[in-house]
């Protein structure tokens, strides 16, 4: 490991995975997410870009020849070029995995093995090794050669039907949460997968799609709505929902029925607390509209400051309707640890949000990688001839 990887592992301190090595072979954002918070938990994840980068090098606006996502998703990693289509670039893959305790790829369903770096041919040689692939449909039926990004697995799976606009069309959750949702679970799989060989001495083939965790995202909705075919999806209790308040907006949310006795109190509304029907969220949910309606106007009537004090006092769960740029200046957040500073070469620091779980416990992941800016030391370490 060369030097300036070293020295950012000591700030690391007792991180989980410290000692791990990840070889990285995908692009975009669900695998380099997964190897991203492998990073984040002390891996080594050396990743290998072809010769034109990853193309999320020129996914979104650039600015000192780096994207948001890019940065996002490799900071830490060392970037190593070669071309998978060439043998020579094959063959150091092969080279390069014989170290790792992971691989991550993302090509589609039989690509790998065409190359000669699939899992069958690399487990030959490190029959401990856990290996991540992940598709957009999965690696068998009929769609299973068709690629997919976040988008389109948005459209195709429903996503974007639990986002209809006020005419109910249909609209993209407007960031890629089927992707890093992926990315999620495939650590998640990928850790369990380490567990298991750590146990046994023997690796295995981790397969995922984003058309599974389309899925996984909506169980619920998809059990309920087996449980009432005939209805559309509903709030799960009332009155919920975003109001807005003399000089801003908030979200209120009634967790169970005593929450909601107490809204009714702050609120002076002694009618409610007469009402037995309202007593109970299956008395309420068919009222949804009109409770929702006088909350509305009750509300409206004083400012934020004057409701957060009052819902507080009573307990009663709300949150004020603020922007992402409002967390930097959180003293929450501040307290809490969440946000670190990452270097950018040609800007300086921006934003880092901490792995969840590691806050204050970990330094910076380490800045994001030029393209091939590590291939010569990483090669020269693994005895492969450029």
């Amino acid at each position: 490991m060369h030097e300036a990887q070293a020295a950012l592992d000591d700030t690391m301190g007792d991180a989980m995975f410290d000692g791990l090595t990840v070889l990285d072979l995908s692009q975009g954002i669900a695998g380099p997410y997964c190897g991203l918070i492998l990073r984040q938990q002390g891996a080594r994840v050396i990743k290998v870009e072809p010769p034109g980068g990853d193309w999320s090098r020129q996914m979104g606006r650039i600015r000192a020849g780096q994207t948001a996502i890019a940065v996002a998703c490799n900071a830490g990693k060392e970037s190593v070029v070669l071309d998978a289509r060439s043998a020579d670039g094959r063959a150091a893959i092969v080279r390069l995995a014989q170290r790792a305790d992971v691989v991550i790829q993302n090509f589609r369903p039989g690509v790998a093995e065409r190359m000669g770096v699939g899992y069958e041919a690399l487990a030959a040689h490190n029959p401990a090794l856990v290996y991540v692939s992940i598709s957009g449909y999965g690696h068998a039926g009929p769609l299973a050669n068709r690629p997919a990004v976040d988008t389109t697995m948005q459209a195709y799976s429903g996503l974007m039907h639990l986002n209809r606009d006020a005419s109910g069309q249909p609209r993209r959750i407007a960031f890629f949460m089927v992707d890093l949702a992926t990315g999620l679970y495939a650590s998640q799989q990928a850790s369990a997968a380490l567990y298991k060989a750590a146990r046994s001495g023997r690796g295995r083939h981790v397969r995922l799609s984003l058309l599974e965790t389309s899925a996984a995202l909506q169980s619920y909705l998809m059990v309920d709505d087996a449980m009432f075919p005939q209805a559309e999806l509903a709030a799960a209790n009332a009155p919920t929902g975003l109001f807005e308040a003399a000089d801003g907006a908030l979200y209120l949310s009634m967790l169970n029925d005593a929450m909601f006795m107490r809204l009714a109190t702050l609120l002076g509304f002694d009618d409610w607390l007469a009402d037995t029907t309202l007593h109970t969220s299956a008395g309420r949910l068919p009222r949804a509209a009109e409770l929702g309606r006088r909350v509305a106007r009750a509300l409206a009537a004083q400012p934020l400051a004057h409701w957060e004090a009052l819902l507080t006092e009573h307990d009663v769960l709300f949150a004020r309707v603020g922007h992402a740029r409002d967390l930097l200046e959180s003293a929450q957040c501040a307290q809490a640890g969440v946000f670190g500073r990452l270097p950018l070469a040609g800007i300086g620091e921006v934003p880092w949000a901490n792995l969840p779980g590691m806050a204050g416990r970990a330094g910076p992941v380490g800045r994001a990688p030029g393209l091939g800016e590590h291939t010569g030391v990483v090669l020269g370490e693994f005895g492969i001839r450029a």
